[in-house]
């Protein structure tokens, strides 16, 4: 067998099972951690409160408007992680901790306004006492949730602003003589 064709075939094979590709990803220095993004067609305001709130039910450690970052302290989840890991068969951890970062980019797309806004989760894991800690791959549904409640808020505060300026041109048009 040829080098190329054995290099092919063993490419195929970390391609095709995800936990060696991370394994093999961090054995090489590559970044196993995925961010995820969206980008919706509206103001930097908005999109930057809406982040915000969506974000209220954690401590924040950075909120920077000017720079488009928003991170979370650090949140212990180890009895969240031993429940989901009590159905399979991984083994249990002495402590887990997890951490979101949230940046909003504004651009244009399209000739239009927008708002790009991507979501990073960052856990990590301590199997035991004498180690240290060692980070994990997320799941992405933390993720995708934060990323769909941030696009129902703007959706939300749109439409709220319609119907408001609607109420404004009605009462304007009857005001008039």
């Amino acid at each position: 067998m040829h080098q190329t064709t054995r290099f092919l075939w063993i490419s195929v094979l970390l391609a095709s099972t995800p936990g060696c590709m991370s394994a093999y990803m961090k054995s090489v220095g590559g970044d196993t951690e995925k961010t995820y993004q969206k980008v919706f067609l509206t103001e930097y305001d908005l999109a930057w409160a809406s982040a915000l709130e969506s974000m209220k039910s954690f401590y924040l450690d950075i909120t920077n408007r000017e720079a488009g970052i928003i991170q979370t302290r650090w949140t212990e989840n180890t009895a969240e992680r031993a429940f989901s890991e009590s159905f399979g068969s991984a083994s249990t951890n002495y402590k887990a901790q997890f951490r979101f970062k949230v940046l909003v980019s504004s651009g244009f797309f399209d000739g239009k306004k927008s708002v790009r806004i991507s979501v990073r989760k960052e856990q990590l894991i301590q199997t035991d006492v004498l180690e240290g800690w060692q980070p994990v791959e997320s799941d992405a549904v933390e993720e995708n949730t934060l990323l769909y409640r941030i696009g129902r808020l703007i959706q939300m505060k749109t439409r709220l602003d319609e119907i408001e300026n609607q109420r404004r041109e009605k009462e304007a048009s009857a005001v008039k003589f």
